[in-house]
């Protein structure tokens, strides 16, 4: 049976006990880790958010009742202990802050009893993610996932606390918008009082941010929830949370040297000194050494780009690609040249699922004699020319790709996270930061048949190439930016477009007629009518941030409550089917697929 809480006051988390002094009466509350049963003595694990505390019954402090109510505990328990606090009389465990210490308690309170949990409540849990995240409330209870929500909410602080320094006005943004293009698919929220309409949650506050520098708040930041209707991964939710900003009469060095300092400031908070300035890198080089936008550059194997080398030899899958407008480029997996047949077949099946339609090898042999997948199609004076473009070295393995550049990027930036995975060469405990900047302004989407914003529609293109929006749309650069970490976005933005000739012209580009961007973008378009400040902004993915912080793989330990694959809560059955007169109300019918 519980017991009243009558009377009795906590004053000292289990792991803070450490600043009361020995022979101090305490009284500790927390969940039983575990009972050990000595006979004469129990002794008894008592946890809470703050750490571990032994407890020690014996039956001439606590009384006979006391010892025998201490012998009916179990794991996961609720009690409530009053003692003596005391040096560990038998070993110290030096794992733990409070190992040299123990309460001895006089006095015992079962406050809420416990079923057996379906998984043990420990560090590392090895339990499958599916029954983790059914019993979430227990999961929650382990201290590795409690020191990554407590290290998330001392993030989102130490983030507020700067930014309001800074000169920012932490102002909230609506959450029942509307729908607009040129983005994921929205979550959308039927009206009751307008029938047949939707509101749609938000995907970030990009214009309502807008709007509040056209209203003279010059420094915006807003802790946001954001929500976007698109396949799950990793690092994805379909509701997440951001570290939005803008801020006005600025350029882009401007942002970054504010997000510098920000950064700097919350990275202090796990021990780690961010070196300033963080070096910067355009898009178009980091996609031709890394094949990626998002660079991990703790380590090399960056990409070479050889088609000048082998224009002329005689392997036709390289010169066709250099015919049809590719490249041919490859990258060098240093030792790895004695890898076996099978592991290399299977890069090459790995290569094929970012689009290749193979994967060219070579083998340098330690006395410097090459094994080759096309060898024989090569002059040895061909062959030679090629290790040196690619710095091979005895024991290397030469990895190489041709198609269109597109391809060749993607299939080359993935097989060098894959083989780094692979070799050991990703230290979570190194930190690389790189701005990636000078990104297209736009992509051609094979899809839609037209040019879509490969930020959003009001980015500002690079000065510079402002004529080449109508002669050349797909070689314009925009002003924006994004900050890498190891190899993951941490976030982006832009400089924005002011100026009304600048944002028609974008619209016209993007397919839109001035009625079609009035309509989904009018509000804002009216607002811009009235006097707009130069402004830009920057939004961080803070499950990401804290993710990579933590050192973990997935943000979903990061989260308090997350989805899983399909969108799905486990813990709650959402989403769910709701009451016919709910969808009455709202003159919704759902209509069953039969297919």
């Amino acid at each position: 049976m519980a017991e009243s809480m009558t009377g009795l006051h906590r004053t000292h988390r289990c792991g803070e006990v450490v600043g009361a002094a020995i022979g101090e009466t305490v009284t500790v509350m927390g969940w039983v880790q575990k009972r050990r049963n000595l006979g004469s003595l129990i002794f008894v694990d008592l946890r809470d958010r703050s750490g571990l505390l032994q407890i020690v019954f014996d039956v001439n402090d606590i009384g006979q009742d006391g010892f025998d109510k201490a012998g009916t505990l179990r794991s996961e328990y609720v009690i409530a202990v009053t003692g003596t606090l005391t040096k560990r009389e038998g070993a110290v465990n030096k794992e733990l802050a409070t190992g040299e210490l123990e309460v001895r308690a006089n006095a015992l309170r079962v406050l809420s009893e416990s079923l057996t949990p379906p998984f043990p409540i420990e560090e590392d849990s090895q339990t499958k993610d599916e029954l983790r995240l059914k019993y979430r409330y227990l999961d929650l209870r382990r201290p590795d996932l409690q020191r990554n929500l407590m290290l998330r909410s001392r993030i989102a602080m130490k983030a507020r606390a700067y930014l309001a320094e800074q000169g920012f006005l932490e102002i909230e943004t609506p959450m029942l918008n509307k729908s607009t293009p040129e983005g994921a698919r929205d979550y959308l929220v039927p009206s009751r009082i307008h029938p047949g309409c939707f509101y749609a949650l938000p995907q970030s506050p990009q214009l309502f941010k807008q709007l509040l520098m056209c209203s003279g708040y010059d420094r915006y930041f807003q802790i946001a929830r954001c929500f976007r209707d698109e396949d799950l991964r990793a690092d994805r939710q379909p509701e997440f949370t951001q570290i939005d900003m803008e801020l006005s009469f600025v350029d882009v060095d401007d942002v970054i040297a504010v997000n510098e300092g920000l950064l700097q400031t919350i990275f202090r908070e796990i021990g780690v000194e961010v070196s300033l300035p963080i070096p910067r890198m355009t898009w178009q080089e980091a996609m031709d050494r890394f094949g990626s936008d998002k660079p991990d550059t703790r380590f090399g194997m960056e990409l070479k780009n050889v088609s000048d080398v082998v224009k002329g030899c005689g392997f036709g899958v390289f010169t066709g690609a250099l015919e049809r407008g590719g490249s041919v480029r490859g990258i060098n997996a240093q030792g790895q040249g004695s890898m076996p047949r099978k592991k290399i077949d299977a890069l090459v099946e790995f290569a094929k699922g970012y689009g290749a339609k193979g994967l060219a090898y070579m083998c340098v042999n330690e006395d410097g004699s090459v094994k080759s997948s096309f060898a024989k199609f090569l002059t040895e004076e061909e062959i030679g020319a090629l290790v040196a473009a690619m710095d091979g070295k005895p024991g290397d393995l030469l990895l190489f790709a041709a198609d269109q550049d597109k391809v060749v990027y993607d299939v080359l930036g993935a097989l060098r996270l894959h083989l780094a995975r692979q070799m050991g060469l990703l230290d979570k405990n190194q930190y690389n930061f790189l701005w990636v900047t000078e990104f297209p302004l736009l992509e051609w989407s094979e899809e839609e048949n037209r040019y879509v914003a490969m930020h959003h529609p009001f980015t500002m293109p690079m000065e510079e190439d402002l004529d080449k929006l109508d002669t050349d749309p797909g070689a314009v650069r925009a002003k924006a930016y994004d900050i890498v970490l190891n190899g993951t976005e941490l976030g982006g933005g832009s400089v924005r477009i002011h100026q009304e000739d600048i944002q028609e012209k974008m619209f016209e580009v993007l397919g839109f007629t001035k009625e079609a961007a009035h309509e989904q973008f009018g509000f804002l378009l009216n607002a811009f009518k009235y006097g707009v400040p130069p402004h830009a902004g920057l939004a961080y993915g803070l499950d990401r941030l804290i993710m990579l912080m933590a050192k973990e793989d997935s943000i979903r330990e990061v989260i308090a409550f997350p989805k899983v694959k399909d969108a799905s809560c486990l813990m709650t059955d959402a989403p769910s089917r709701v009451d016919a007169k709910q969808l009455e109300e709202l003159e919704i019918a759902v209509v069953e697929n039969k297919g």
